[in-house]
C-alpha cells in the first residue's frame, strides 16, 4: 500500500468504538472503493464484518485471533491480516496502533 493516497474523498464525521478507544475515517477512493484510516487504544476488542476486510497495520503492537484459528497472530510494527467477510475478529491491543483497513467483496 502506498503511504499517500490522491483524489480521494474523505467523511468528516468519524467511525467511532468501544467508547471512543478505536477511531477512524471513511476514505473514499476515485473507483469508488472505500477504506478507513484509525487508531486504536490499547484494549481488547471483538469486531464483526460483512464484507472481507484486509487490515494493514500501519505501526503499534497487537494479537489478531481470526475465524476458525485458535492460535493469535502477533504483528509489532508493521503487518497486514485478511478477514474473511460474513465473520468475527478478536484484537488484543497492547500499544496504540494505526491501521488502514481495505474493504473487498
Amino acid at each position: 500500500m502506498t503511504q499517500q493516497l490522491q483524489n480521494v474523498t474523505i467523511d468528516k464525521q468519524a467511525n467511532i468504538y468501544f467508547e471512543g478507544k478505536v477511531t477512524s475515517r471513511t476514505v473514499w477512493l476515485p473507483d469508488g472503493n472505500k477504506l478507513t484510516l484509525g487508531i486504536m487504544l490499547p484494549g481488547e476488542y471483538e469486531f464483526g464484518t460483512d464484507s472481507l476486510e484486509v487490515m494493514d497495520i500501519l505501526s503499534g503492537e497487537l494479537k489478531v485471533q481470526l475465524p476458525g484459528e485458535a492460535v493469535w497472530r502477533e504483528i509489532s510494527g508493521r503487518g497486514t491480516f485478511t478477514v474473511p467477510a460474513h465473520s468475527s475478529f478478536k484484537l488484543e491491543v497492547s500499544r496504540i496502533t494505526d491501521y488502514c483497513c481495505s474493504y473487498g467483496s
